[in-house]
């Protein structure tokens, strides 16, 4: 992809700078529901594993623990320093799967694993080796599984990596945001440099496949030359996969980030302007734009999926494992079947009075309608090809494309006439200045967010 330099339009972007999904799911999950209850999760295991042996399987584990609170933080998430809280959790994610996995068919593989948080390495080693070594006994693993874990750098040794390595783990995910101290200060999240190069050493020398860094924009304190700083920083630890992500500011949701001086987050221009040369920088380092907020090397299975068509997306961002169904342990977690979704409850008293009754541990959930899955399709194929092939989506669901989505496709209309969306008999497209606004176009698609935005529910901004 070529420079933005010369193509990009910030004022025209600015218009469609609004609040929107990010797709990690369709439907949404403001939409999950109570009525959806532990014992239709339970009856939907059975149901697909009586019909689906054989097919892969990925699962997702959520480690809520952090020794330090990150002002910026929106994840389900508590800080302690009591190892016996830990402890107890992690004996509960082995009587959850104790639960579960008697549902599953044995001869379905998991070619998938996801530790997240919290961070999963706050564990100590023993703790990452217990529960792994549990895991790995209770499910039988492919031999190219995909598994990648969380990790902090702060407080992290060669054992903890050595740990992660040991029980199967071969790529991995971790937070920089910003190498400006003085940002680091205002989150509340001193990192190092030198920690994070050697954390980065660490995994390349035990092996780990894939390394991604996570940068944010949008903090306080931070220019277009300090952040371009920390991109150059970056680009010289050259890991396989970067992500940028927007900083979402939503004091009202979530109380820790008031406790970062407002008046220095940067102007909306500026936020822009930091995008832009983010960009700019790293497509110009040699990294694919993914879409969305990924950046990936050629050479990564992530930029070769997308070339391939067979990108996916999930709870966990973008994914190279399709089709597979997610089973999610732990409080907050997300399961994505087929059909349903389901995600557990997220407070510690609920989530273990509920294992004890020998139940799932479901909170809320959804069941999709044929409407939902033919809209799932078109917008998950903007979200990971960068475009929506029509004759695909007809093919797979037997409707007339055009006539299915007439009402939707004129919503479109604002996009196209500034440029940044191409839409033929065959195809509708973005531009490489439209990539930007992705989830404003899949916005189109969606039945239910017009709905939902009465409701005001807070989604990010979409640039």
């Amino acid at each position: 992809m070529a420079s933005f330099g010369h193509t990009i339009d910030f004022g025209v972007l600015k218009k469609f700078n609004q609040q929107g999904p990010r797709y990690t799911s369709y439907p949404t999950a403001p939409l999950f529901s109570k009525s959806f209850t532990g014992d239709d999760y339970s009856r939907e295991i059975v149901e697909t594993n009586a019909v689906m042996g054989g097919q892969p399987l990925s699962l997702y584990f959520h480690f809520p623990f952090c020794e330090k609170l990150c002002y910026f933080c929106g994840c389900n998430m508590r800080v302690t320093r009591d190892r016996t809280l830990i402890a107890k959790y992690n004996d509960y994610l082995k009587k959850e799967i104790d639960l579960i996995r008697p549902m599953i068919s044995d001869d379905r593989k998991i070619a998938q694993l996801h530790w997240g948080g919290g961070t999963p390495s706050y564990l100590y080693p023993t703790e990452i080796r217990d529960i792994g070594n549990y895991i790995q006994s209770s499910f039988d693993f492919e031999h190219d599984i995909e598994a990648s874990v969380e990790i902090d750098p702060r407080g992290l040794t060669r054992e903890h990596m050595e740990a992660l390595r040991e029980i199967g783990f071969n790529r991995t995910s971790f937070g920089v945001q910003d190498f400006n101290l003085k940002v680091q200060q205002a989150i509340n999240r001193v990192q190092s440099e030198e920690i994070t190069r050697q954390t980065v050493t660490w995994a390349r020398e035990l092996g780990f496949q894939s390394i991604n860094l996570d940068l944010i924009y949008g903090l306080p304190y931070q220019t277009v030359d300090s952040f371009a700083d920390t991109v150059e920083r970056v680009i010289d630890i050259s890991p396989n996969r970067i992500a940028v992500f927007n900083y979402a500011h939503v004091p009202w949701l979530k109380k820790n980030q008031t406790a970062m001086p407002e008046d220095a987050l940067p102007s909306p221009d500026e936020r822009l302007s930091i995008l832009q040369m983010t960009i700019e920088t790293l497509i110009g380092a040699g990294y694919e734009y993914i879409g969305m907020d990924h950046f990936a090397k050629p050479t990564d299975e992530l930029a070769i999926a997308q070339k391939n068509h067979t990108l996916y997306r999930n709870f966990q961002g973008y994914s190279t494992r399709s089709g597979c169904d997610v089973y999610a342990f732990g409080l907050s977690a997300i399961s994505q079947f087929e059909n349903i979704y389901a995600q557990n409850l997220k407070t510690f008293d609920e989530y273990y009075a509920r294992i004890d009754s020998g139940k799932a541990a479901t909170n809320v959930g959804y069941r999709m309608t044929p409407d939902d899955h033919i809209r799932k399709e078109t917008i998950m194929q903007m979200m990971c090809n960068l475009e929506i092939d029509k004759r695909r989506v007809e093919d797979k669901f037997g409707i007339i494309f055009d006539e299915y989505f007439a009402a939707d496709l004129l919503k479109l209309a604002p996009f196209v006439a500034e440029g940044l969306v191409e839409t033929d008999a065959e195809r509708i497209s973005v531009t490489r200045s439209g990539i930007l606004i992705i989830r404003n176009v899949a916005m189109c698609f969606d039945a239910y967010l017009e709905e939902m935005m009465k409701n005001r529910p807070v989604f990010s901004k979409t640039v």
